[in-house]
């Protein structure tokens, strides 16, 4: 199997993001701010907690934005209102050829958007598609892959569309890429980008709009009352998450590499195959010699696998997770489903993977 997993930024990179974001935080917050929980409610000159807003000036500044602004319903929600302050009365909007993540799917059916599609792999179809559809005003750009022969590199899908109108407004989803590689969508010119903070080891239910100060206004206008509001110690949650982020996932990465290199030298009998992927996350894929991935997915949880994600990399995610293959690889051919598995070591190192996949096999065997 191919793929074309995206770069991960290394370790010592992800320790100058970490002191990159606390250089940051200090010239925000005075030191005393970040030994309390923060304000609540709605405060009279900003419409929203002194602490959120300040927050949300660190989180612009650091990914090099005009602006941020916190929303509630994570990564979902990020997407469904940067689209709805870039829309229109034109909704027309260019997505890459590629099963739509699901919750996105929704977002545009609710916000009645007209869908065109090309394939972002190929850099002379986004020219053909845009002159043929001149009426498109917004295009969405996953930075994490949607299917296993995507390639695409999101700062060329970008440079083309400017290149052909520099008025389109290009929102990112940047899901499972923040804080993984060296630039998240503004950062390479898009107009917005979205993402969740329960994925960077932040609080439940917050994600984050990074961008044209035009249209972060705009959002913000959606959240007038109290309890549309990301209060204090949620924004300062968000935050001390961030810290911690850039480097567990550089180590998370690091693992899944090294995974897969140790299942390449067949250390594992009945193993025939692992390759790295971005499903959406960067993830070990395993084959096994026969059907069984499904009796793998039942046992392993006991020999302390977690059997699904929760936020997919959330702070409560410690154990390495053995989970199906994606929805769109079953699709593709339902053989993925009978000898292949996803594995995400999250904050493990590759020799726990290892050693539940060995006493998983062991007891699978013994059964057969």
């Amino acid at each position: 199997m191919q793929a074309y997993p995206l770069k991960s930024i290394t370790i010592e990179e992800a320790m100058h993001l970490q002191f990159k974001l606390v250089d940051t935080i200090t010239t925000v917050f005075q030191g005393m701010d970040l030994l309390n929980r923060g304000d609540l409610g709605v405060n009279p000159e900003l419409n929203q907690p002194q602490t959120t807003r300040k927050a949300e000036e660190v989180i612009a500044k650091f990914f090099d934005a005009e602006d941020a602004c916190f929303v509630r319903g994570a990564g979902t929600a990020a997407i469904r209102e940067a689209l709805q302050s870039v829309f229109e009365e034109n909704r027309v909007v260019l997505v890459h050829t590629a099963p739509i993540y699901s919750t996105t799917q929704t977002t545009l059916e609710t916000l009645n958007a007209q869908i065109v599609t090309c394939d972002y792999n190929n850099p002379q179809e986004i020219q053909e598609t845009l002159r043929k559809h001149p009426e498109i005003t917004v295009v969405l750009v996953q930075l994490t892959r949607q299917q296993l022969q995507d390639s695409y590199e999101s700062s060329e899908v970008i440079r083309v569309i400017q290149e052909i109108n520099p008025k389109i407004r290009i929102v990112t989803d940047d899901n499972y890429a923040v804080c993984k590689v060296h630039h998240i969508g503004v950062q390479q010119g898009a107009t917005l980008s979205c993402f969740s903070m329960f994925k960077l080891l932040g609080p439940e239910g917050i994600g984050c709009v990074v961008g044209q100060k035009e249209y972060i206004s705009t959002i913000r206008q959606y959240h007038y009352s109290g309890g549309t509001q990301t209060q204090g110690w949620e924004a300062l949650e968000a935050l001390r998450g961030l810290v911690y982020a850039p480097v567990s996932l550089a180590i998370q990465a690091q693992q899944v590499e090294e995974i897969a290199k140790t299942l390449k030298h067949k250390v594992i009998n009945g193993i025939q195959d692992a390759v790295v992927v971005n499903a959406q996350s960067k993830v070990v894929c395993v084959r096994f010699e026969e059907p069984i991935a499904a009796q793998v997915l039942e046992l392993a949880p006991q020999f302390g696998a977690a059997p699904y994600p929760i936020g997919a990399e959330s702070k409560y995610e410690i154990a390495p997770m053995f989970y199906r293959v994606s929805k769109t690889m079953i699709d593709s051919d339902p053989e993925f489903s009978l000898y292949w598995i996803r594995i995400n070591p999250m904050r493990s190192g590759s020799q726990t993977v290892i050693r539940i996949l060995e006493e998983t096999l062991k007891v699978v065997r013994a059964c057969s």
